[in-house]
């Protein structure tokens, strides 16, 4: 094995990976035994933080109806939800003025700023984005999809250019992504956001998979929203975040129509019904809080900061380097990448495998390693097809070396993964380019699974 799939371990300044939930699970192989689960698709959701489940466990039996009980559980827990909103206030260094609303995903927090938009405003998209941040303003108005840049400097350049000459210069806003969810590069956004600025436009950062790995100053990287997801911070799922300034929030119809939203409900003399809104947060959060998912989130901010972002980081940077040093002499192992295999990044890398399609080779490094990937176009199919160099073409039949199959693999870690998981991945991808897989696979309903009929 190379020195590079152990070299993590032997870093004396990398900590030890925070405790979290599933570390312990044993799955089948279909070689036969078990083995503890790698679950190295961290970048679809990460495992919860054990003590984000302790803190979950600990409040359970006080749970209560939030903003609407005199009871001592209502007002319990509504304390509860209001101390993490201003958790969430903290730990994205939000300005005086900002409103942190509570939603059910990053999905979920940009549309509702795609609903909140002023008439008239355009929208300036990077055709890199997930889907998340990539589909919501069609809706809205006018959108202007900017082409895939080669480098952080030519994503500013590009953004500069399409700004000034929008026509007519009205209002405008940027959504960016903080770092790649395909190949985890990190994104100039304190950049873009000055050029986004200089032109009278605003700019929204899809934090998604940047919050979980990096320190975010909404002060110091100057944007005005961010947006993120709990069930990527080591949360549970339901919930997720959007942070920024109140004025478009304020003045746009509530996002959901309904009780919490609404300050006062009156009929009107000729049969109608007159509504008054609340002009906070609440505004966009009709219906009965998530308070469990909030204060989820807000437990899982506290654990990250007193971890210390620097410290994780350190430990991230020594998992990706062992799994690209780990892998760099096995050349039919080709890594994605926009600007170069140099660039910063968090622990996202995708690759394909000369001679396997990405799908098949996903399914044995489950069945036969116990190791969790993910596979295909991960919701940024435009990046993905640019990437790998195509416009058509769909995931191929399970087995088949298909060049032109457009699908690739992707593995992903962050503060919970154990350094074995990853000198296993390493290992096992360097078994399989080499020997191939042990089992017979099928396709079924799109998917690569292992064949009953059994070993290859």
């Amino acid at each position: 094995m190379p020195a590079a799939a152990t070299a993590v371990a032997a870093e004396p300044s990398v900590r030890a990976p925070l405790p979290v939930l599933g570390r312990d699970v044993a799955v089948p192989l279909v070689t036969g035994g078990e083995v503890t689960y790698a679950a190295l698709d961290q970048a679809a959701s990460a495992p919860a933080l054990q003590r984000v489940w302790d803190d979950v466990a600990a409040y359970a039996p006080y749970y209560g109806s939030v903003h609407r009980g005199a009871g001592y559980l209502s007002q319990l827990s509504t304390d509860l939800f209001e101390n993490a909103r201003r958790t969430v206030a903290d730990f994205l260094d939000c300005r005086d003025g900002d409103e942190v609303v509570f939603t059910r995903s990053t999905t979920d927090s940009l549309n509702l700023l795609a609903a909140a938009l002023p008439d008239g405003c355009e929208v300036f998209v990077f055709e890199t984005e997930h889907h998340a941040a990539l589909l919501p303003w069609r809706r809205a108005g006018r959108v202007t999809f900017l082409d895939a840049p080669d480098s952080p400097a030519q994503a500013v350049a590009a953004l500069e250019r399409a700004l000034a000459d929008r026509d007519p210069y009205g209002p405008a806003l940027v959504c960016v992504t903080g770092a790649s969810n395909v190949t985890g590069e990190l994104w100039p956004v304190r950049e873009l956001a000055a050029a986004a600025h200089a032109h009278g436009a605003r700019i929204v950062l899809d934090a998604a998979q940047l919050a979980p790995h990096r320190a975010v100053s909404v002060r110091e990287l100057d944007v005005d929203w961010v947006a993120f997801s709990g069930h990527k911070l080591y949360a549970p799922f339901g919930s997720g975040v959007l942070a920024g300034r109140a004025d478009w929030l304020r003045e746009a119809e509530p996002y959901l129509a309904g009780g919490g939203a609404s300050r006062t409900v009156v009929r009107r003399a000729d049969g109608g019904v007159d509504v008054r809104w609340h002009e906070t947060a609440a505004r966009h959060e009709a219906g009965s809080p998530n308070v469990i998912g909030a204060y989820a989130v807000a437990s899982a901010c506290k654990a990250l900061t007193e971890a210390g972002f620097e410290a994780l980081a350190a430990r991230e940077d020594a998992l990706v380097r062992a799994v690209r040093e780990g892998l760099a002499d096995v050349p039919e192992v080709r890594f994605l990448s926009l600007f170069g295999d140099d660039a910063p990044r968090v622990g996202v890398l995708s690759f394909v495998v000369d001679g396997w399609n990405s799908s098949h080779f996903a399914a044995a490094l489950s069945a036969e390693y116990g190791i969790g990937v993910r596979d295909g176009l991960f919701c940024a199919h435009p990046l993905v097809r640019r990437l790998l160099g195509g416009d058509t073409g769909g995931a191929g039949e399970c087995g088949a070396p298909e060049a032109g199959a457009l699908n690739a693999i992707r593995v992903s870690f962050g503060a919970g993964t154990p350094e074995e998981h990853v000198a296993r991945f390493v290992r096992a991808v360097r078994e399989l380019v080499r020997d191939g897989a042990r089992w017979t696979y099928r396709t079924v309903d799109g998917r690569c699974v292992p064949d009953a009929s059994g070993r290859a």
